[in-house]
C-alpha cells in the first residue's frame, strides 16, 4: 500500500493543517514507510501464537481496598482558607 502526496495534502486540508511542499514530500515518505513495515508485518505468520494484553505478564497491580482511619471534619477543615457549613468553600468559577 501507497499513500501519495495528495492524499497526505488531503488529510492535511481535513485536519486544518498547513504544510510546506517539502514537508508534505516528508510526511509521505515516512507514512510509506509506515506502511511498508504494516505490510512486512502481515506476512508475519502468527496462526500458533497466543494473542498478548499485557507485555510485563503482571497478574493483577491493584492493593486491598482496606477502610483506613480519616481524619476528623474539623482537622480537616483547620487550615482550609475558607469552610461553610463544614465543608471547604472554593471560589466559583462557572457563571
Amino acid at each position: 500500500m501507497k499513500i501519495s502526496k495528495d492524499q497526505v495534502a488531503w488529510v492535511a486540508h481535513l485536519a486544518r493543517l498547513e504544510f510546506k511542499e517539502e514537508e508534505t514530500e516528508k510526511f509521505t515518505a515516512q507514512m510509506n514507510d509506515i506502511l511498508s513495515y504494516m505490510d512486512k508485518l502481515s506476512e508475519v505468520d502468527t496462526a500458533g501464537v497466543t494473542p498478548l494484553a499485557n507485555a510485563t505478564l503482571r497478574k493483577n497491580a491493584f492493593r486491598t481496598d482496606v477502610v483506613g482511619e480519616s481524619l476528623p471534619p474539623e482537622q480537616s477543615l483547620a487550615n482550609a482558607p475558607e469552610t461553610r457549613g463544614g465543608f471547604f468553600q472554593v471560589p466559583k468559577i462557572i457563571e
